[in-house]
Parts: structure tokens; C-alpha cells; sequence
């Protein structure tokens, strides 16, 4: 936080995509040390650290992204988080998404509840119509015609595991996730959404797996409790955007 608003310095990679700056790096190395001091025989996954493959040879590992939603954070907007993520066999076990400048913590282990700011979460119980889905407006339009009769697009949210956090604690039913996620955007998130009653599917309807030489995933989506089944079917002859 003492970089946000503070016009922290800012670099381009991906091809000049995608902004990193220097509190990412901040951010990084202060989970890095703390993580790898509590836990020095896991392995080591995040967006701003060279991926050597080092962490293949482990069961368990920790899956970090220090600044989901940098765009959102270098243009002084609040919606971006922390997300770190303990992820054993190559699903997750343990998230936590912090997002400061909301003063929201999110917080699951596999098999507890899910807990906002120290509050059990249920995204189950919220059944209110209509279904309000996160997507991009051509993705939106691709879902089958009945299933958009009842919903409505929400706003875009920069931050893909604030996104899903969102779906977890009620505020969106659903959200279509575009091909190119990575597992530092995912894990934790993913984690907290299925503690609340919720789910993350590929294509297919099948959970992804974490930690293989290839970080990247395909086109999936994420809904809660009955609208999961109920997106799937919508998203029938859906094309990939």
C-alpha cells in the first residue's frame, strides 16, 4: 500500500501486454522470504519470479501472485489483490486473497469454510434473479439465448481472482474466464469459490489441475452452487473469444 497512488515505477512484459511495477517486485520478494522461511521444502511458483521448472519436483508448492490486477493498481483503482496459494498433488489446499485497498481478506482451506474478513462466506444461499455474469460483451453474446434471457452482464473487474472472489462471496453469479489464465491467478481463488459453495470448470465441466510445465490454461468458467450446471449448458456451441 505505501506504492499505491504513488506513482510506483512501471516496466512492460509480454511484448509490452501486461504492466509490472515496482511494488509487484516489493511485493514478491517480501512472500518469497516469509513463505520459503516457514516452509523451505515447498516449491516455489509466482508471476514475478523466473519459473526454472524447480518446482515440478515438488508435491506441494506455493502458487503467488503479488499484485493480481496491476493495470487496476497502477491506474490508482482499488480493485486488485494479493493472492498466494498452497496447492498439494495439483489442486489447492490453502488461498488467501488479500485486497488492501478494499479492506477485504479473503481466507479457505480445503475441507473449512470460506471466510471474508473472519466471516463464513456461502455463495449457495444467494439464488437472487437475474444471474449477473462477468464476461466480455462478445463472450456474453455467445451464451445460448435462453440463459441470457434471465441475466444480465456485470462490469468489467481488471482483477481475475478478485473476479472470482466475487462469485464466492455473492456479489456476481458466475464469470467466464478467456484461454491464457495462468495458475498464480487461479489457485487461490479457486480454492475460496469452491469453500463457499462454488466451482472454477474447464470446458469440458472437469476441475484444472496446478503445476505442470505449462502454467497456462484454456477457456473455463466459474458460477456458484446451481448456475454452474446452468452456465455450462449456456455456454453449448459457445465459441472461444
Amino acid at each position: 500500500m505505501s506504492y499505491f497512488r504513488k506513482e510506483p515505477d512501471v516496466w512492460w512484459k509480454n511484448e509490452g501486454q501486461s504492466p509490472v511495477s515496482a511494488a509487484d517486485y516489493a511485493a514478491n520478494d517480501i512472500l518469497f522470504a516469509a513463505l520459503r522461511k516457514a516452509r523451505p521444502d515447498y516449491g516455489w511458483l509466482s508471476e514475478e519470479t523466473l519459473d526454472d521448472g524447480a518446482r515440478l519436483a515438488h508435491d506441494t508448492l506455493f502458487v503467488v501472485d503479488p499484485i493480481d490486477g496491476t493495470r487496476a493498481f497502477v491506474n490508482g483503482k482499488p480493485v486488485w489483490c494479493v493472492s498466494a496459494a498452497v496447492v498439494h498433488r495439483g489442486r489447492p489446499v490453502a488461498g488467501v486473497l488479500a485486497a488492501p485497498a478494499l479492506s477485504e481478506v479473503y481466507t479457505a482451506y480445503r475441507g473449512g469454510p470460506a471466510l471474508m474478513n473472519g466471516i463464513e462466506i456461502n455463495c449457495a444461499t444467494n439464488d437472487a434473479s437475474p444471474s449477473v455474469i462477468a464476461a466480455p460483451e462478445d463472450a456474453f453474446r455467445n451464451l445460448r439465448e435462453e440463459f441470457r434471457a434471465n441475466a444480465v452482464r456485470s462490469a468489467h473487474v481488471p482483477s481475475l481472482a478478485y473476479r472470482l472472489a466475487m462469485v464466492a462471496n455473492g456479489s456476481l453469479h458466475g464469470t467466464l474466464v478467456k484461454p491464457n489464465s495462468h495458475d498464480w491467478d487461479l489457485a487461490a481463488a479457486e480454492l475460496i469459490l469452491e469453500m463457499a459453495g462454488g466451482g472454477l470448470r474447464d470446458r469440458s465441466g472437469a476441475l484444472i489441475e496446478y503445476n505442470h510445465s505449462n502454467v497456462k490454461h484454456g477457456f473455463l468458467f466459474a458460477a456458484c452452487g446451481d448456475q454452474l450446471s446452468l452456465l455450462q449448458t449456456a455456454l453449448a456451441g459457445f465459441e472461444d473469444h
